[in-house]
């Protein structure tokens, strides 16, 4: 393992302990754990969450790609975020998928793929409406849901990846939470646990970049980010290039000056501004479902 991967497990498990003590399964969510998708029974396993009073119905989905600068984090740190999504009227898949540097670059995006297809084949067992999917993810999780859409609505793209199916499940329209999007050279060392390689080029990078691979056909997009957020130009960055693809999205900056929220305030379930952001992002996704 790399010192940096080391360093963040460590201190970020700490936060984010700290940050979930206490939480429980909310009562009126029913849940199916610890089902496998690939071929690994620790590093790709999934959770299905959905509200009771759903019981026996199709529901729209959202897929939750977690965070953890591709190092860190698998579904049971996302559980309690996810659930509450899944009482706004979802079904929700939240799944954890092979982290870096023990498994590099595009084993995390095949992953995703695999998520997607899983749903797929698995719709009719947990009540999916496979018209109706959508997506969140946030920091890395973001840069990750962004480049599965972009394999999605970007043949040339895609061909980079022999797991991407011609017909992959698209996402109806996403989230994409305080995310990265555009890897820099300046700040290529935080990528080489991503890629394993001790030296990244400029063709490394831009084969990992959102950006130049965002055609009209993305998805619509919920760009979010927080006053306090030390990724907020690249949702800015974002912005700019759906708006030059005429790509539908909605921008939002949570926080002030006073109250700047920070990298990913909305998974807090314990911070109030955190249900105002996933209320408007599941609101959006309301507004693009349709009847079977």
């Amino acid at each position: 393992m790399s010192e940096n991967a080391d360093k963040i497990r460590k201190e970020w498990a700490a936060n984010d302990k700290k940050r979930d003590s206490g939480l429980k399964t909310p009562e009126d969510i029913c849940r199916y754990d610890d089902i496998v998708y690939g071929s690994s029974k620790t590093e790709q396993v999934l959770d299905v969450y959905r509200p009771k009073a759903a019981e026996g119905k199709n529901l729209p989905v959202i897929v939750s790609v977690h965070g953890g600068a591709w190092v860190y984090g698998d579904k049971e740190l996302y559980q309690f975020y996810c659930m509450s999504l899944a009482q706004r009227g979802f079904a929700v898949v939240n799944f954890t998928y092979r982290l870096a540097p023990e498994n590099i670059f595009p084993a995390q995006l095949e992953d995703v793929s695999l998520v997607f297809e899983w749903l797929r084949n698995n719709c009719g067992k947990y009540g999916f409406d496979i018209k109706n999917i959508f997506a969140v993810g946030d920091s890395a999780g973001a840069h990750l849901l962004a480049l599965y859409s972009c394999c999605t609505t970007n043949p040339s793209y895609a061909e980079r990846f022999s797991f991407v199916k011609a017909d992959a499940v698209k996402p109806k329209a996403i989230a994409l939470n305080c995310g990265v999007y555009h890897l820099r050279p300046k700040n290529a060392d935080s990528y080489k646990d991503l890629l394993g390689k001790e030296e990244l080029s400029e063709k490394d990078l831009e084969a990992v970049t959102v950006i130049p691979h965002i055609t009209k056909d993305f998805p619509p997009v919920f760009a979010m980010t927080s006053f306090g957020d030390f990724l907020k130009d690249q949702a800015l960055e974002l912005a700019s290039k759906l708006m030059e693809r005429k790509v539908p999205f909605t921008l939002k900056v949570y926080g002030s000056a006073k109250n700047p929220l920070y990298h990913v305030f909305h998974v807090n379930m314990k911070q109030e501004e955190a249900a105002v952001c996933n209320d408007d992002e599941c609101n959006f996704f309301k507004s693009f479902c349709r009847e079977n």
